[in-house]
């Protein structure tokens, strides 16, 4: 009996990226019939529906789905949340952590939630730096904290496949509201993501 993958994928969408990156393979001198490739560009344009999922996907909805009274107003901080986005200005990946600290006012949300919307900003054509404030962005607006601490670490494979070939740098990128603005709140939230409390 044949093996069937069952996936779900638009299309229209898949139709129109399946003739690119066909029209990609044949422009670098590659021959898009050959065996091994005759499926890479149906293959190609779901993968990139896959990662570029998060066009689909609305952050505040995420957040307004499992919101909360609670009074508690100490600092909530999920670290080590795993990320994998296109970098916009070569469409290659950049990918590593993201952690992401608030202080609630009288509300709080579901932990996974937050992962969910690192998910929903790096599954677009992104560089970091845009995604630290549009994390914070929508976290600062949907649940109105006291305060929001977001930090990227990444590494780009824009600088280490090609231009200077960096194999080991590791970009961080910051964005701070609120009460992170002030120097106790920040140190503690940057100690506490930098600290191995296992």
């Amino acid at each position: 009996m044949a093996y069937h993958k069952h996936e779900s994928y638009d299309q229209e969408s898949t139709d129109e990226l399946k003739v690119a990156y066909k029209s990609i393979i044949s422009a670098v001198g590659e021959d898009p019939e050959r065996e091994g490739l005759l499926k890479t560009p149906e293959r190609m344009a779901k993968a990139m529906q896959f990662i570029t999922q998060g066009y689909n996907m609305n952050a505040a909805d995420i957040l307004n789905s499992a919101k909360f009274h609670e009074d508690y107003s100490e600092m909530v901080l999920v670290k080590n949340i795993e990320l994998y986005s296109l970098c916009e200005h070569h469409l290659l990946p950049f990918f590593g952590k993201a952690h992401i600290a608030y202080i609630p006012n009288g509300v709080i949300t579901g932990l996974s939630k937050l992962a969910h919307v690192v998910e929903c900003f790096s599954r677009r054509l992104q560089v970091q730096e845009r995604l630290t404030h549009q994390i914070l962005d929508v976290i600062q607006e949907t649940l109105n904290p006291q305060g929001v601490g977001v930090v990227i670490e990444a590494q780009h494979l824009c600088m280490m496949m090609r231009g200077v070939q960096k194999q080991n740098s590791v970009t961080t990128t910051s964005a701070f509201s609120g009460l992170f603005m002030e120097n106790k709140t920040r140190s503690e939230f940057l100690r506490l993501i930098s600290a191995n409390l296992s």
